[in-house]
């Protein structure tokens, strides 16, 4: 278990390094799968093999009979509630009567071995009486006859936005985009390590985003109190959205209070995709009506996201696809109705964009169309309907805040266009052999350039940032500082998970920055400190950022005040000893949208993306090299330029994913890719070059001026790898991720 970091650290916008970078590079860092007590045991998973189906039994004596198994568990041995939701109670610790999905947990095994565990879990005999899954999303919304997934029906959420009433116009375009299910593909799969404690209670070592949330849904099944429940944070290989939920914590602590025993789980590739939330799949129809010069007039949308089986954070995507559903243009007239859907797919919740990253990619598609339609560039159509400061969304929010769309477009299409590769017929040539790798197919040298076309394409996106619509949205810092060896040092603690984003490196900036002292030690979160949210929504650096920063400054006036008398500041410690504040920091707050109309200043800030992609593809074999992205990008304040740059590079990483390769396969309910053999994400061979211009105009309302970055990217860099793809192919290409069969069978 790793434990507290210490360095030396500059302040805000400097491209200091990371704490834990070193260690992560070298691969010294401990991440929770190396978690290790000499007296542990290990806890494995038994999971539904169907997508629907009643339990008539569960023998569990075969598994108990096995050397080596300390428990098996049921749903009849959770000792408190059997239900748990990060929004709504609705998912079973283990499957009570039913299982909604493949791979839903039906038991739990405990072993002196994870592979005796696997073979136990493996003897335990379930009797399934299988029954029709719900698997098509429009069905489940719309169909009277199709079976409920959940009680109460199949839509999780309807929101609509009704502004206007002119819904015609002189040049209308439409169309019907799909998006795939994407997977989070953090390298690290779950992990944890359950302790438990002479007071009846229980300590997990956990990689999460959320400490609190986790605390607050794992007392009730335990039947504990939240105090007998403390979790730390280990160390978290890349999360995305799908460490939101719950996945082995229950699990873990059950097994560990059932045999006395320390209790270690550890996902496989395979259970890790079964074991979290991935992002919605969505159906979306579009119209855009605008005048002939390109100016919108009116936009209709019916946006369709499919939830899976439980609720989890699909309400919230669903606010988001419907608030941000015309995206960040000026339009008088906006009809959309946004659905989130009930299915037996594999559970969809949190992940990167949360819900704006589909309905980019379906209104910037429409943008392309309009252009077209107008015989104007797709730079131009977006110009000419900016949103800028003073604009008004859909939902009649105004964006009060530096919002230079128009600037950031200019800034983008001025930028240079990649050279055109020649390739020689001679692969073996220095020259022609470097452009032949560079071409679609790469090293396997499918082409020598025949069959090759070039297209360009742009994308705008428009972000949330922090929670919305009325979440009681804060963090909390505890700042002490104290002499250790003569010198002042500072202390810093949260709650705030560090997820890979470069979390633990801000704090320290942010407390170097208000108190000028040099030496930053940032404490391992856990939840013996007030909540900091979660890792999640780009919120951590405005959020705990702004709560850190307020307890600095309450640390700096009481150590003013200590110092009138013009002693030095080590005087002064050694006179009072250690000075120590806690402070919570709340944003501005944002209210819910009107369930019938939409309207309501559902979000806090907002945060804008720009994507020009260059592609080449091969249309004869339907592969496509992306040849350079470039971005542009607002984000108020740098707080670190190097860790910036990292986020929009990775961010675009994820688009490019979404645009091309990456699609958990779902047929009939069942998961047939759960591997990263047939999920695809992009390598360094895949990621090209990249152009990064980053614009800094400070939102008066943050700390620091300081906008949300991480999640932007991925929105806007999908659909133009997309558009740039149908320019070079002339094909419509409707659907992401656009595969070589959509381009070579169609071209």
């Amino acid at each position: 278990m790793s434990g507290i970091e210490t360095r030396q650290s500059l302040g805000i916008g400097e491209s200091v390094l990371r704490p834990d970078g070193t260690l992560k590079v070298t691969g010294e860092f401990a991440y929770s799968s190396d978690l290790y007590l000499a007296d542990m045991i290990w806890g494995v998973t038994l999971r539904s093999p169907h997508p629907s189906a009643w339990i008539r039994s569960i023998d569990v004596g075969p598994a108990l009979a096995m050397p080596g198994v300390y428990a098996v568990l049921t749903h009849e041995d959770v000792p408190g509630e059997k239900f748990y939701g990060l929004e709504h109670r609705d998912q079973p610790v283990l499957a009570v009567d039913q299982v909604r999905y493949q791979g839903e947990p039906v038991a739990l095994v405990a072993a002196d071995h994870p592979e005796r565990a696997r073979r136990a879990a493996a003897a335990v005999v379930v009797e399934y009486e299988v029954r029709e899954a719900v698997t098509d999303p429009r069905r489940a919304a719309f169909d009277a006859s199709c079976p409920a997934v959940q009680d109460g029906g199949n839509v999780l959420r309807h929101q609509p936005i009704r502004v206007g009433s002119v819904f015609e116009a002189p040049v209308v375009v439409t169309g019907e985009y799909e998006v795939g299910m994407q997977d989070q593909a953090f390298l690290g799969p779950e992990s944890g390590l359950a302790v438990p404690a002479e007071d009846g209670g229980v300590d997990l070592y956990i990689a999460t985003q959320w400490l609190h949330a986790d605390q607050r849904q794992i007392a009730p099944c335990l039947g504990l109190p939240e105090e007998k429940v403390r979790l730390s944070l280990a160390g978290v290989g890349g999360a995305f959205g799908a460490r939101e939920d719950l996945s082995m914590q229950v699990h873990a602590c059950m097994l560990a209070l059932r045999t006395g025993r320390p209790v270690k789980i550890v996902y496989n590739r395979e259970e890790s995709f079964y074991g979290h939330v991935h992002r919605h799949p969505a159906r979306m129809r579009y119209e855009h009506g605008a005048t002939r010069e390109g100016r919108l007039l009116y936009v209709k949308a019916e946006i369709l996201l499919d939830g899976g089986a439980y609720c989890s954070t699909s309400p919230a995507v669903v606010g988001n696809a419907a608030s941000l559903g015309v995206g960040p243009y000026e339009v008088d007239n906006v009809w959309i109705d946004a659905y989130g859907v009930y299915t037996n797919n594999p559970p969809c919740g949190a992940m990167r964009g949360f819900g704006a990253v589909q309905a980019c990619y379906a209104y910037e598609s429409q943008m392309d169309r309009l252009a077209e339609a107008c015989g104007i560039s797709p730079v131009e159509v977006r110009i000419r309907n900016a949103v800028s400061e003073g604009s008004r969304l859909a939902t009649g929010q105004v964006i009060d805040s530096p919002a230079p769309l128009a600037e950031m477009l200019a800034e983008l299409a001025a930028m240079p266009l990649p050279a055109t590769p020649t390739a020689s017929e001679d692969a073996s040539d220095d020259a022609g052999g470097a452009d032949l790798l560079n071409m679609p197919g790469g090293i396997s040298q499918t082409t020598h350039g025949e069959g090759v076309r070039r297209g360009v394409g742009y994308g705008v996106g428009i972000k949330n940032i922090c929670f919305s619509e009325g979440f009681d949205d804060h963090s909390t810092a505890r700042v002490r500082v104290e002499l250790i060896g003569g010198e002042p040092h500072v202390l810093v603690h949260t709650a705030a998970a560090e997820v890979g984003q470069g979390l633990l490196m801000v704090q320290e900036q942010i407390a170097r920055t208000e108190l000028e002292i040099d030496t930053v030690t940032v404490a391992r979160a856990d939840t013996s400190v007030g909540s900091a949210g979660s890792s999640s929504a780009s919120r951590q650096s405005y959020v705990t950022g702004g709560a850190v920063r307020a307890a600095c400054q309450a640390v700096r006036e009481r150590l003013d005040k200590l110092r009138a008398d013009g002693s030095s500041l080590v005087r002064a410690l050694e006179v009072a000893g250690a000075v120590e504040e806690t402070r919570e920091y709340r944003h501005r707050p944002t209210f819910p949208l009107d369930p019938l109309t939409g309207q309501g200043d559902s979000h806090t800030q907002l945060a804008l993306c720009v994507h020009r992609a260059v592609v080449d593809v091969d249309v004869e074999l339907g592969l496509v090299k992306v040849v350079e992205l470039a971005a542009v990008q607002d984000v108020g304040r740098i707080m670190n330029p190097l860790a910036l740059e990292g986020q929009i590079h990775g961010g675009s990483a994820q688009g490019l994913g979404l645009a091309l390769m990456e699609e958990i396969q779902v047929q009939d309910g069942v998961v047939r890719n759960p591997s990263f053999t047939d999920y695809l994400i992009p390598t360094i061979l895949d990621m090209p070059p990249m152009r990064v211009s980053i614009m800094e105009n400070p939102d008066p309302h943050a700390p620091y001026g300081l906008r949300g970055a991480g999640e932007p990217p991925t929105l806007s860099a999908t659909p133009a790898v997309a558009a740039a793809v149908r320019a070079a192919t002339g094909l419509p290409l409707p659907r992401v991720p656009i595969r070589p069969h959509d381009i070579a069978l169609n071209g």
